[in-house]
């Protein structure tokens, strides 16, 4: 009998200590779909009635939506805030790369930088450190090409692998560079919402056995708008919703996107990879309203304004995070989230700590994940955006319900109960003045404490050039922005269509 208790107990121990040893649970993979220039208003889950999205949809069925989720005004400070989860400010890329000016304004305003600071370190580098298997594809806009330092691309910062371009439309020779994918040659084009999808089922399917981390960067639904014919033919002939743009070009790429987004969906269930997989769908700016073949893109309405602009249609956007075990299905809040809050948020995740002297901004997402009401324990969120684009050089803070705008050719400050207003449509600056200098003094230590660089008079004011854009790629005349060249898109193509590309 003592024999057997004695036994007993030591297969108890063996059993405890095996318990107390056990491997730790498998980090979640992170899969992060970005668009380009999608509005608030564009998709089915959102109250869009015309375009068709319904797999991105699904995906809000099965996860959280965000109904206040923030970007920056254009693309490359958001970029940035995503991938070190600060304030584009600290950096100085407040514009999108290389960006454009207009010189004989009232104000010069400062350059954008051209790539990110090597010593601040990105969620790819991170992850990576951890034993993630890191992916980009598509979009990258933080530094390439000639105007780019050394070191800016993808693989410098993180990147396993990684597939940059910006376009809707992959030439054959294009793909053939792709080594890391190809295997025969390409002989025609490709359209990149398709050959994304490509690359990020592929990169699961030989990662499955490890944490991944994927980055993929679309190019949809920015201008210049092209689609396949088949998808044109589509929305063309579709009843037109009367509250709403209706662009068949617009629908028939963002359904382009859609198809992509299903398939990697698909992907992480056929390879058994759901319940362990964080899915993240968003925008990196508000939609550009720019007349494009007879109506515009986008309307961002009941949001103000548009891209390029401190509005909420300028950097309102939607968001979706499915995290099995974390959301709930089909929830929602109007919590407000920012893109600088993935890195805290995939650091919780995995995890995993910041090194000590490293600054992040933004704040884990996890809390409103698990309970879509729960509070983040922030103040506030700020914008620095000190360029003429679709709007004037100007600060934003929201702060609670109220949102003030800070422009800084006048000193004036607007005023905005968002609850109240959501279209910003009624400035209450005059009716509180104290919460409007309150908001400005609050705009102001922010700027102090990130080192926001300025804009400052200009000495070569001329009131009668004070219109003309410049390129910072040239420094020549430019286009206005909203065409494909003055957003940072090489024009493809000789003669006739090169010219009516930048008209668009």
């Amino acid at each position: 009998m003592r024999k057997l208790i004695q036994l007993l107990c030591l297969a108890a121990a063996l059993l405890i200590h095996g318990w107390s040893h056990a491997a730790p649970a498998r980090r979640p993979n992170i899969v992060l779909i970005y668009a380009d220039d999608l509005g608030w208003m564009d998709l089915g889950c959102y109250g869009n009635h015309f375009n068709e999205s319904p797999n991105i949809d699904r995906l809000a069925s099965q996860g959280l939506r965000f109904t206040r989720f923030y970007a920056h005004p254009v693309c490359s400070p958001s970029r940035y805030a995503i991938l070190t989860g600060q304030y584009p400010a600290r950096s100085g890329i407040t514009a999108h790369i290389p960006g454009h000016w207009r010189p004989f304004e009232k104000l010069v305003e400062p350059p954008c930088a051209l790539s990110m600071p090597p010593d601040v370190p990105t969620i790819a580098e991170t992850l990576k450190s951890a034993g993630y298997a890191t992916a980009q594809f598509g979009k990258w806009h933080l530094g390439e090409g000639r105007n780019a330092p050394p070191g800016s691309m993808p693989k410098d910062r993180g990147f396993d692998v990684s597939f940059p371009f910006t376009a809707h439309d992959i030439p054959a020779a294009r793909l053939n560079q792709d080594k890391d994918y190809q295997k025969t040659p390409a002989t025609g084009p490709k359209r990149l919402a398709e050959y994304l999808g490509d690359r990020a089922i592929d990169f699961m399917e030989k990662h499955r056995d490890r944490p991944f981390f994927i980055y993929l960067c679309h190019h949809a639904v920015h201008i210049p708008l092209t689609t396949t014919p088949e998808l044109q033919k589509k929305y063309e002939a579709k009843p037109k919703d009367p509250n709403y743009s209706c662009n068949p070009l617009y629908a028939g790429l963002l359904e382009e996107m859609d198809i992509s987004t299903g398939r990697v969906m698909e992907a992480i269930d056929r390879l058994k990879l759901t319940d362990n997989t964080i899915v993240i769908f968003v925008s990196d700016n508000g939609g550009l309203e720019r007349e494009v073949g007879g109506s515009p893109a986008t309307l961002n309405r009941p949001l103000r304004s548009e891209k390029g602009t401190l509005y909420e249609g300028g950097i309102r956007v939607p968001s979706i995070i499915r995290w099995p075990g974390v959301t709930n299905p089909g929830t929602t809040t109007d919590v407000p989230g920012h893109v600088i809050d993935f890195y805290p948020t995939f650091l919780d995740a995995a995890r995993l700590k910041p090194s000590p002297d490293q600054v992040i901004d933004g704040v884990s997402l996890l809390p409103v994940c698990r309970n879509p009401a729960a509070p983040l324990g922030r103040e506030a969120l700020y914008w620095h955006y000190p360029h003429y684009h679709h709007s004037r050089p100007s600060d934003c803070i929201i702060l609670g319900d109220y949102k003030a705008i800070e422009f800084f050719d006048t000193g004036a400050v607007e005023l905005y109960n968002l609850k109240q207003d959501l279209s910003e449509s009624k400035d209450l600056a005059p009716q509180m003045p104290e919460t409007a200098r309150q908001l400005q003094i609050m705009m102001k230590t922010w700027r102090h404490d990130v080192n926001a660089q300025m804009p400052q008079a200009n000495p070569g004011y001329d009131p009668a050039r004070a219109n003309e854009w410049w390129s910072r790629a040239t420094i020549a005349p430019t286009p206005a922005p909203g065409t494909p060249r003055a957003e940072g898109e090489r024009p493809r193509g000789k003669g006739k269509g090169k010219k009516k590309q930048a008209a668009e």
